[in-house]
């Protein structure tokens, strides 16, 4: 859920690469927000992670300033019929992510707000640029209450206290407060924050198949049946 600007060009479809038996999907180049063909895109690329077989792991890392600004709401403005379905798919994709059966890492090198900000809590790990760059939940700010779903995913995914604060005050967190923070799992210089990303994913690829991916969705089955009700997604 982040203040989307008509002069900011949308970015290109996210796209995948492998380094070794790492996938890497890079979101893109400009704010990353959750363009629909964005949207289809990313799960395209997980498609190709979940379908492929013996060891492997998943890193989504983008270029630029931006991580990822979250929902795009110049679209979402124009198709105001559809907020529901959209917000849905936001969802899955959330729950995808934190299901998935291969270790994912974050490797935010830039500013991660709003939905992009819960994107990077379904990942198993996170690492960011220790020096420049912001991780942030605005939505007090905006005056966008979160959906259930997304509540539930902070909330599980951060300590009471960081969560706490994080949602009621919009806090902007940088690099090393969200290390501090226990946000994220090391900040780093920008320069290694892909291959940082890389390494701890590379550590983890035996661990990918279906056991990983059952020991997932009980951890937080509370938090995908949240992601997941397609009745009353907005509470």
């Amino acid at each position: 859920m982040a203040h989307a600007r008509a002069d900011v060009r949308l970015s290109p479809c996210p796209r995948s690469t492998r380094h070794d038996n790492v996938f890497v999907l890079d979101l893109g180049d400009a704010e990353n927000r959750f363009h629909p063909d964005w949207l289809t895109a990313v799960s395209t690329a997980l498609d190709e992670v979940e379908k492929t077989d013996g060891p492997r792991a998943l890193v989504t890392a983008a270029t630029g300033k931006f991580y990822s600004n979250g929902l795009d709401r110049d679209w979402l403005f124009a198709h105001a019929d559809q907020h529901q379905d959209y917000v849905v798919s936001v969802h899955e994709l959330f729950a995808r992510m934190l299901s998935l059966p291969v270790i994912a890492v974050a490797a935010l090198q830039g500013h991660t707000f709003a939905a992009g900000a819960m994107f990077s809590l379904a990942h198993d790990f996170r690492v960011m640029r220790a020096d420049r760059g912001y991780w942030c939940l605005p939505e007090a700010d905006i005056n966008i209450p979160f959906t259930p779903g997304m509540a539930a995913l902070i909330q599980s995914r951060l300590a009471t206290q960081t969560a706490h604060e994080a949602m009621l005050t919009a806090r902007r967190y940088g690099g090393a407060d969200t290390a501090a923070a226990g946000i994220v799992d090391q900040a780093v210089g920008e320069d290694v924050v892909r291959s940082t990303a890389i390494e701890i994913a590379q550590a983890q690829v035996a661990q990918a198949g279906d056991t990983l991916g059952t020991i997932k969705t009980r951890m937080y089955a509370p938090v995908l049946a949240a992601l997941r009700d397609t009745d009353n997604p907005l509470g």
